[in-house]
């Protein structure tokens, strides 16, 4: 059976570097506060006009380059992100331009922090059916736009940080590739971690009388709640690739999972009965990145040597809607 393999990485995040000291400038918070609750020090933000697509361009491109391929040979774009450039079109649209692509297949997928593992396993989909023979996935994000960056909006604005990362997938030659990806949603809790609007729904429409009253939006958390579903999902679905694949927690060399909070990860390891040394961490550089945190975090452990040809991975992400999400693969 054919299986996809990725055969290339990339990331990218923006030149700014918010510091936890930067933000106690823009609201009543300490270092100390911010690093006790998430394990946060600094995370990166677009300046000015930078957007979503100025992220996921050159992770493209660092991803194409270290494949060996040509923007010729990509016959598919997927696009993890919920925060697009635009309301529409997508950024793949966007990219298949910027990156000089033909007239392939490009959309935008929305499973917020779930996004990437989400848009990794439709494009293995692709693949495996013998469809496309070249994938590009990207997760990207610009979440610094869409914050409340003042003591108000605190709980979240000190969390999210902006990037992008990519892989390309190609069909594997040997024994390497994804083994398999697990997706999950329930939807019954969005509310605890969600923006409401602009949308169709209600008084979430844009109008006139929203313009003119200067109505805006920005991400609402139930950070208990999101915590304590987010405990019980992991393990679960990481557990569900391992069973899948007959593999123990000991067949494998690295779990990277979604940025969210370095206080989850460490439940989840510890839920799990195994070290800290089994999962990746980049948090404290990013923050949470949304769809962009397990690429760049996959991106991390390769160039740090954490993991080698032939090693058993698993990724794991849980965010709104709630969705959760996992792929094992051998590198």
């Amino acid at each position: 059976m054919i299986k996809s393999a990725i055969k290339g990485i990339g990331f990218y995040v923006p030149a700014q570097v918010v510091t936890n000291q930067d933000l106690t400038k823009l609201m009543d918070t300490s270092d100390e506060w911010i690093k006790s609750r998430s394990g946060i020090e600094e995370r990166h933000w677009v300046k000015g006009d930078e957007a979503t697509s100025d992220l996921a361009f050159p992770a493209a491109k660092m991803a194409m380059k270290k494949a060996g391929i040509t923007p010729d040979e990509i016959d598919l774009v997927v696009v993890a992100t919920i925060s697009s450039d635009y309301f529409f079109p997508g950024v793949s649209s966007q990219l298949q331009e910027m990156l000089g692509l033909r007239n392939v297949g490009c959309f935008d997928l929305r499973a917020a922090c779930s996004g990437f593992v989400y848009a990794l396993s439709t494009a293995d989909q692709f693949i495996r059916s013998g469809m496309y023979k070249t994938a590009l996935v990207i997760g990207a994000e610009a979440q610094s736009k869409f914050i409340n960056k003042t003591t108000e909006g605190r709980d979240i604005s000190v969390l999210f940080g902006d990037g992008a990362g990519a892989v390309i997938l190609q069909p594997s030659q040997d024994e390497t590739g994804i083994l398999s990806t697990h997706l999950h949603s329930e939807g019954k809790d969005m509310k605890n971690l969600w923006m409401e609007g602009p949308g169709s729904s209600g008084s979430n429409q844009i109008n006139k009388l929203t313009i003119e009253q200067a109505q805006t939006y920005e991400p609402f958390m139930n950070g208990r709640e999101v915590f304590k579903n987010a405990v019980v999902r992991f393990p679960e679905v990481i557990q569900e690739a391992l069973d899948k694949n007959n593999l123990s927690l000991d067949d494998v060399s690295l779990i990277i999972p979604h940025q969210a909070n370095l206080r989850i990860i460490q439940s989840v390891a510890k839920r799990m009965n195994v070290g800290m040394d089994k999962f990746f961490a980049n948090i404290q550089k990013y923050g949470n990145t949304t769809a962009a945190s397990i690429p760049i975090a996959l991106c991390e452990a390769v160039d740090e040597g954490k993991i080698k040809k032939g090693d058993i991975i698993i990724l794991a992400a849980f965010g709104a809607g709630y969705t959760w999400a996992s792929a094992a693969i051998r590198w």
